[in-house]
């Protein structure tokens, strides 16, 4: 298995909320250590979300960088929690710097308006 570190994205299963079906979709690593990942689900559906879902949508600017192939939005209202030793994954790419700043910024916008 390849590395994990912060802000590297990558391919994985996720489970759909009624946990009885799911898909391989990307994620955007944001917490890694010995133990566990933890990471946000990446979309490519924003035109049709509600106002409220699009609050909570990050849009990658450097899509292509990030081993994308269109234009894909960071979903900081879907975290997901991964064990290490039960995660099947491949890596794609890794967020630019402008990206990982502006979302930086994106997630403490957020959470100040959530307040």
């Amino acid at each position: 298995m390849v590395n994990i570190s912060k802000n590297d994205v990558l391919i994985t299963f996720i489970q759909f909320v009624n946990g009885t079906d799911g898909k391989k979709r990307p994620v955007l690593v944001v917490v890694e250590d010995e133990q566990a990942v933890g990471v946000y689900a990446i979309t490519t559906k924003y035109s049709d979300k509600s106002k409220f879902i699009k609050k909570q949508y990050y849009p990658i600017k450097d899509w292509r960088q990030a081993g994308l192939k269109v234009k894909s939005y960071v979903d900081i209202g879907s975290k997901y929690t991964f064990k290490k030793r039960e995660l099947s994954y491949y890596k794609i790419g890794h967020l630019s710097i402008r990206d990982i700043r502006d979302l930086e910024e994106f997630i403490v916008q957020f959470t100040k308006n959530q307040n």
